[in-house]
């Protein structure tokens, strides 16, 4: 499962400009309340006492200390059978094992006698009733991805030791999925965006920049505007602290993935002494300046590119499109993708297959490791590149996209950029720090980032956001939280494995766990020295020794 959205080249580089944390999941959503359902009435509470100022004032409470909140840290979910699924029933996944769920939650915690909104939530109750050690809350990245696909689609992945032992509980965070989802577009509007090649003119692409960013925000506030600024991730996890007590669980037992790390530090760093197990996998560092971020995730995709591209020469000669020199093999992908700006192909169902989204799917397969996802992008290009049928390859932009085989699409790029902006905020660089970013990607992604100017970093990230943020990037000590496992991937292209490394050291009490290895993230990639560590971890609160590097 792919957790982390990367900029795609030449049509988001102002998105990484902007110094947002562009990050996702491959699942796709089919069904989302009405906007106008968006806001609920919040549970019965007392009223919130008013403040009254003195010399040394009294810190307020937090959490399930706080009197307003007690309404909601009370609850009891109404689990029951989930609805049916057409789209589980057509990939023969059964569901009927599973229960699903609302939690109630206020829109504004400094005002939660106001306006509140449900959580969709997800259960797979634990296999061994008797042997059940409590809940493991799910996060598979985003900002945007779904929670409750994790679980529905994923339960595999939990087979044994973690299925006997917990429910798996899966949610939709706020501003996304089945959760309230910020809605900006409709399914043409985002079509029609997707069919658009960038422009390689700086000049020109700057201009679509601020038109695009214009037009963004107002769609954004013109339709989920009351949403926008509470759907930043602190406020998602105070939700999982409110989720935590609502299921019965003293401590949180967690695993994040990606983004899912940054929800996961958060949590860490408010409620440290409510942490139980705690995995975050393939992290995001948050202490590291967004414009840094794109710059290492784009290198790290480049990096991706040229070790398939050689693997593909090397190891798959017969089935390569790729020609006979590994040294030369990346280069000849690219410029194939690169064509198809001025030779698009046509898809069987009349869509155009461009640049953009020909870069889109290739991306979106470098999330996966060498054995399965390399396998299958050395099919489509050379479905592409010999047969001129470029299907696959849009398919796996679709994917990227949250666009399903009906043209509908998933509120996962609107819910990106809102929690984005609510989440950080970046002032616009110097000229020379601009410069010295357009040096290194020149220098470390040239394949990737054909055409970057200084022109694509000139604005301060959410420009023209309606909602700022005041949050700033920081390292997270979460001083008295349970020890946290941080696990890394050596060859992650979309959270380089300097980010895991800084998280885990940035950390009071964590440990770092490492796998050698192509693709995004550790869990679910069938490394059973990975899978042992972690269920040792989960099950008896066993931190792997320090070091400790799985092939």
């Amino acid at each position: 499962m792919r957790s982390l959205r990367a900029a795609r080249p030449r049509i988001l580089l102002t998105a990484f400009a902007a110094g947002t944390l562009l990050l996702g999941s491959a699942c796709n959503d089919s069904t989302k309340p009405a906007q106008d359902q968006a806001v609920a009435t919040p549970p019965t509470a007392p009223a919130t006492p008013s403040a009254t100022a003195t010399p040394t004032p009294t810190p307020k409470p937090t959490g399930a200390d706080d009197p307003a909140l007690k309404p909601f840290y009370g609850q009891q979910i109404a689990w029951a059978a989930c609805p049916a699924d057409p789209q589980a029933a057509k990939a023969k996944i059964d569901i009927s094992g599973m229960l699903c769920g609302k939690l109630h939650v206020p829109l504004d915690y400094t005002a939660p006698a106001t306006d509140a909104l449900d959580i969709a939530l997800i259960k797979l109750p634990a296999a061994k009733p008797d042997q059940r050690i409590g809940s493991l809350m799910v996060n598979p990245g985003g900002p945007g991805a779904s929670g409750i696909e994790m679980v529905k689609y994923g339960a595999k992945e939990y087979e044994g030791t973690l299925h006997n032992r917990f429910d798996v509980v899966g949610f939709d965070p706020r501003g996304t999925g089945e959760s309230s989802p910020v809605i900006c577009y409709d399914d043409k509007q985002h079509e029609e965006a997707d069919q658009r090649d960038s422009s390689l003119d700086p000049a020109v692409r700057k201009a679509d920049h601020v038109k695009y960013g214009t037009e963004h925000a107002a769609a954004c506030q013109a339709k989920s505007g009351k949403l926008l600024p509470f759907v930043g991730t602190r406020n998602t996890a105070r939700d999982l602290d409110v989720l935590r007590a609502a299921v019965g669980d003293k401590k949180l037992n967690y695993l994040g993935i990606s983004y899912g790390t940054y929800l996961g530090a958060l949590y860490a760093e408010q409620f440290p002494q409510n942490t139980g197990r705690l995995i975050l996998d393939g992290a995001v560092d948050p202490a590291q300046d967004g414009l840094d971020h794109g710059i290492d995730q784009q290198v790290g995709f480049e990096k991706s590119f040229e070790r398939f591209a050689a693997d593909c020469v090397q190891n798959h000669a017969a089935e390569c499109p790729l020609g006979k020199d590994p040294a030369k093999a990346a280069q000849k992908a690219a410029d194939f993708l690169d064509g198809l700006r001025e030779h698009p192909m046509t898809a069987k169902d009349g869509r155009k297959l461009g640049a953009d989204l020909a870069w889109t799917g290739t991306i979106q397969m470098l999330y996966g490791d060498e054995k399965t996802s390399w396998t299958y992008l050395r099919n489509a290009l050379g479905w592409a590149m010999l047969g001129k049928k470029g299907d696959y390859l849009l398919a796996f932009a679709d994917e990227y996209n949250g666009r399903d085989e009906n043209g509908h699409y998933s509120p996962m790029e609107e819910a990106n950029s809102a929690i984005g902006c609510a989440d950080r905020v970046r002032p616009a660089p110097t000229p020379e720090r601009a410069q010295e970013a357009v040096d290194r990607l020149k220098a470390e992604a040239p394949l990737m980032s054909k055409g970057v100017s200084v022109d694509d970093y000139t604005e301060p990230s959410c420009a023209y956001w309606p909602f700022k943020t005041t949050e700033q990037p920081h390292t997270i000590r979460a001083e008295g939280s349970a020890p946290i496992l941080v696990v890394g991937s050596t060859g992650d292209p979309a959270t380089p494995y300097a980010s895991s490394e800084a998280l885990a050291k940035g950390f009071a009490n964590a440990g770092l766990l490492t796998r050698v290895g192509e693709g995004h993230g550790a869990f679910g990639k069938g490394n059973g020295c990975i899978d042992a560590a972690l269920e040792a971890y989960l099950v008896e609160g066993t931190m792997p020794a320090a070091g400790t590097r799985c092939s």
